[in-house]
């Protein structure tokens, strides 16, 4: 397995970690509760080195974007950032992933687990364009910072105005004495900032510390996959591998406000255009237990009527609600708001009922 930079941290630090997208991750440090609710109330700290980030360059590299993902890489100006998705022809997701445009080049930003598949696919769709794909994955260190509190904790380590810094938009700053790439960005639903910069061992440790000493006053804590989990699944945001992968398309996955298929052509088009011309037979929808210790997990039957009708992707006990909730694809005749469905849980089910996304209101 490979190792981040922040590795010696997280053992000095008690962690838990185990294998994710073929790295050696921490899990945990104290709980998942109370490292989900600093994010919620305060301020935490993610490593999430393990993601993959390719740069595009070349003389076609936005026609190039054009053609490999779902939205409309011509919307973004120098420093924006944007959500996106990339679809094969038969229209199920290759991957989602942060599209930044860098000024003289683009960013791609890829999930851990996918990273081998996603730049061979993306190598594979160059033909007939001047474009050149670098992998700088192993190069490039990455710390979520996120919380209320989490601008008041980096704008002490930092000249750049930070305040000021729209949702989803990027500067080059100097921070805790490090140039990086810095971004009003995260998977939590919370004010949030992530850090990109060269990886190192000393400089990872560096900024990690610097972040952890500004944030003292605000109760920072470092936060592992599992907080990272149940914080992104109480906002509804789709997980790869299990709400999206190559069996689903972006329309059932609530995704079509980043897939535009109005922009011209890319791969996959046609299968959307067609799925939204047949019309969906499943969605993915989120909803709620009402009993308050039933735990939805991945892979439980979603009932209704005493048959299946779908299955749960996502599921956990919500901190911040104390409550089940998760989400999962059901026949599109069930997907309405406030539909009563029952989760299979030990050969027994579980009332529940659709709900709106997000599960909770920030």
């Amino acid at each position: 397995m490979k190792r981040t930079a922040f590795y010696p941290l997280h053992q000095q630090l008690g962690a838990k970690l185990v294998e994710f997208g073929g790295y050696e991750m921490p899990v945990l440090y104290t709980s998942i509760i109370e490292e989900h609710k600093a994010v919620r109330q305060g301020v935490g700290i993610f490593d999430v080195s393990h993601m993959g980030e390719f740069e595009i360059r070349g003389h076609d590299a936005l026609a190039f974007l054009q053609r490999v993902t779902t939205n409309d890489v011509a919307k973004l100006a120098d420093g924006k950032v944007q959500y996106s998705s990339m679809t094969f022809e038969a229209g199920g997701i290759v991957d989602d992933l942060l599209v930044y445009h860098c000024g003289d080049h683009y960013l791609t930003v890829v999930n851990a687990s996918n990273m081998e598949k996603d730049i061979a696919w993306m190598r594979a769709n160059t033909a007939g364009l001047d474009v050149q794909i670098t992998d700088a994955s192993d190069r490039t260190s990455l710390l979520a910072v996120q919380g209320p509190k989490s601008l008041a904790t980096l704008k002490k380590l930092t000249s750049s105005d930070l305040a000021s810094m729209p949702y989803y938009t990027s500067i080059r700053a100097t921070l805790a004495g490090t140039p990086m790439l810095l971004s009003r960005t995260g998977y939590t639903g919370e004010l949030g900032f992530e850090l990109y910069f060269d990886s190192s061992a000393s400089v990872g440790a560096s900024v990690w510390n610097a972040v952890m000493e500004a944030g003292k006053e605000f109760g920072v804590k470092p936060v592992g996959l599992g907080a990272r989990d149940t914080l992104r699944l109480e906002m509804g945001f789709c997980l790869y591998g299990n709400d999206i992968d190559q069996t689903t398309n972006p329309l059932e996955a609530g995704l079509g406000w980043i897939t535009k298929l109005d922009k011209g052509d890319f791969v996959g088009r046609g299968a959307l255009l067609k799925a939204k011309a047949d019309g969906l037979t499943r969605k993915l929808v989120g909803f709620t237990l009402d009993e308050p210790k039933a735990f939805p997990r991945h892979g439980y039957e979603i009932r209704s009527d005493g048959r299946a009708i779908g299955a749960v992707t996502s599921g956990t006990i919500s901190p911040m609600l104390e409550k089940g909730i998760g989400m999962g694809y059901v026949e599109f005749s069930a997907s309405a708001l406030g539909t009563p469905v029952h989760i299979r849980i030990r050969q027994s089910d579980a009332p529940a009922h659709v709900v709106k996304l997000p599960f909770l209101e920030r």
